[in-house]
């Protein structure tokens, strides 16, 4: 077990790490706690949950809506929260989005913390303070930065993950690799899933690395003006390809590392694709799919990292160093009909 903070712009976070549950009393007054949980986590983990006041939702991206919000803050005027109410979030980046977007507009802001459930929670949807909603087939499209209280560890929650969301979560944690930690790359591409699951310990620690590499990352730049964009690897085409195919945030990250690892061959004369697209099968991700370039490109336009007429990407010149490069908008349908007939020979 530890605990350390971060000091934000405006708030000092509170990261309780290796903890148990039941402890979690003494981090958060269960009077003035109202936990927003979703129904796969309260029937898994229900007895948890005895003694707290709880909000049960829907579980899944679908509900990532302003519908599910307005219904919350219906259910917190019930409960009679006020000002010194406390929202938990105990679940996924669903949940953990949610929670802190209804906290920072309720009552033009209150309190929240999260329990972040699932692997991909615990080393990024829970950290760094972006919270928000989607709007149609459009990502995160509205939403603040707003950091939490405090983040709060339960890693026996990882107990009940399926294996999807543990590749889900590794997505994050190759990307952490890529763009910033080459010595974690070297240790995942070393591995595989089957054994950091049964390895506890060196679990435990590669989850408390990437909790720390992306919180530095975060204090550094809390805004996005610019190294935190370095965390956007895989993330332009791989929302896209999110909102437009029945695909696991983890799944499109993959896809969209492997189209940015082409990418950065071509531009910045990257040699390690292969490397990367061999660690990302190796945990259960996949790395070749057809997509139809033009629905792609389309969303592409809307997204929130296009300045005029480039887009942000982020490439890799080696292992561990990530770099913002500045794309013309006009070039990336030729880039992704390119890589995208590249793949169908794989079919």
């Amino acid at each position: 077990m530890s605990t350390f903070k971060y000091a934000f712009s405006q708030k000092t976070v509170e990261v309780y790490f290796d903890q148990s549950f039941r402890t979690l009393s003494t981090v958060v007054d269960k009077e003035k706690a109202i936990i927003i949980t979703d129904e796969n986590i309260f029937l898994s983990q229900k007895n948890k949950f005895k003694g707290w006041n709880v909000i049960t939702l829907k579980a899944g991206e679908e509900f990532k809506i302003q519908a599910t919000v307005d219904a919350v803050i219906q259910q917190l005027i019930a409960f009679k929260a006020d000002r010194r109410s406390v929202l938990v979030g105990v679940g996924g980046g669903v949940i953990t989005d949610l929670t802190g977007f209804i906290a920072s507009i309720y009552m033009r802001g209150i309190q929240f913390g999260f329990v972040p459930s699932s692997l991909l929670a615990m080393v990024d949807a829970s950290i760094g303070g972006k919270n928000g909603i989607d709007v149609g087939e459009y990502k995160n499209m509205v939403g603040v930065i707003r950091q939490p209280s405090f983040l709060f560890y339960d890693l026996s929650m990882l107990k009940t993950l399926p294996d999807q969301e543990w590749s889900n979560g590794f997505a994050e944690i190759i990307k952490h690799g890529c763009i910033l930690d080459a010595k974690l790359f070297a240790l995942l591409e070393n591995t595989d899933l089957s054994k950091l699951k049964r390895r506890i310990s060196l679990l435990k620690q590669v989850i408390l690395t990437n909790v720390k590499i992306k919180a530095g990352i975060v204090k550094k730049d809390e805004f996005e003006q610019g190294e935190r964009k370095l965390l956007n690897f895989g993330h332009t085409v791989g929302h896209a390809l999110e909102t437009q195919y029945e695909l696991t945030h983890g799944q499109a990250i993959s896809l969209g590392m492997i189209f940015a690892s082409w990418l950065s061959e071509k531009i910045h004369k990257f040699k390690d694709a292969e490397r990367i697209e061999k660690t990302l099968v190796s945990f259960g991700l996949p790395t070749r799919a057809n997509f139809d370039p033009k629905k792609v490109f389309g969303i592409l336009q809307m997204d929130k990292k296009r300045v005029n007429k480039t887009m942000s990407f982020i490439l890799l010149k080696r292992i561990g160093k990530g770099v913002i490069t500045e794309i013309p908008v006009r070039d990336l349908l030729g880039y992704m009909t390119e890589f995208n007939n590249i793949n169908k020979k794989y079919k």
